[in-house]
């Protein structure tokens, strides 16, 4: 009896490669990354159970010391509002004669802005008064507050 020749056997990996780069492709073009907040805000409880909006989102931010920050969610209408320089940026500290004046820029470049206002819970009640004050003279009188979910 003579001993047969063992056949070698080779796998093609190409195609793998291939689904395994289009799937890393597909994930990096989908993905959307959330900005980092402006400021480290801890917000009160509610009962209120209203989602706030995915999209075109003006924030004003208040934190514990009573500083103001305003966020725009879109990139461009940073770019816009802001300068070019806080196009990555997720806010810009803002003094409150400057807030009405952005406030109006951000409106009149994207008239679909829905406004949220996020005050820590420990922040004097004469800053968010005067956050909203701003809002009524620029009539936008429809905002929300940005609130924890009671437990």
């Amino acid at each position: 009896m003579s001993k047969k020749k063992r056949v070698g056997f080779k796998l093609d990996m190409t195609p793998m490669v291939d689904v395994g780069f289009l799937l890393l492709t597909f994930f990096m073009l989908s993905t959307t990354f959330k900005a980092q907040d402006v400021a480290e805000v801890t917000i009160p409880e509610s009962h209120s159970a209203i989602k706030l909006p995915d999209s075109d989102v003006m924030t004003v931010t208040v934190d514990k010391d009573g500083s103001v920050f305003l966020g725009l969610d879109n990139q461009n209408l940073r770019a816009a509002v802001f300068g070019q320089q806080y196009a990555l940026k997720a806010g810009m500290g803002v003094t409150m004669t400057e807030l009405p004046e952005l406030l109006r820029t951000a409106r009149i470049r994207n008239p679909k802005l829905r406004t949220v206002i996020k005050a820590d819970q420990q922040a004097e009640y004469r800053v968010i008064q005067s956050v909203m004050e701003a809002l009524q003279k620029e009539n936008i009188t429809r905002f929300n507050l940005v609130t924890n979910m009671e437990k």
